[in-house]
């Protein structure tokens, strides 16, 4: 894939966000991290409409659930504020579910491209191996 120059990756699982801008010109892509503040995911997934354990035994899906819409949150603040013009999104499939459940109208629309991976505990160098195989 053609990661668009100063696009921003978000890399998600249920309990991490880590995130990057792209600083190499078309068709190259270098990542340079940015810092993240802690996200407080407290009772801000879909679980939270389901929190009897009968209903929802899984409270560790729940948190990650959460963390996910947090996380959703958090970015669309980031481009509500415009502070992310392009966003690619690479996260576990069920985290990237849930993200996708809380993106507001104008962060879909600057989305320029989607993983179903989980490359957190990933090094930077195999971030961008993957999303140039993409």
């Amino acid at each position: 894939m053609i990661l668009p120059h100063d696009a921003t990756v978000a890399v998600v699982d249920g309990e991490k966000l880590r995130l990057f801008r792209n600083r190499a010109p078309e068709p190259h892509i270098q990542l340079v991290t940015l810092d993240v503040p802690e996200i407080d995911a407290v009772n801000q997934g879909s679980g939270m409409r389901h929190r009897s354990v009968a209903a929802n035994p899984d409270t560790a899906r729940l948190r990650e659930d959460d963390f996910a819409a947090a996380v959703a949150t958090y970015l669309n603040r980031l481009v509500l504020e415009g502070h992310i013009d392009a966003l690619y999104v690479a996260a576990d499939p069920r985290s990237l579910g849930e993200l996708r459940r809380h993106y507001h109208d104008e962060t879909r629309s600057r989305l320029v491209g989607e993983m179903a991976r989980d490359l957190t505990g990933h090094a930077v160098e195999a971030i961008e191996a993957a999303l140039a195989k993409e």
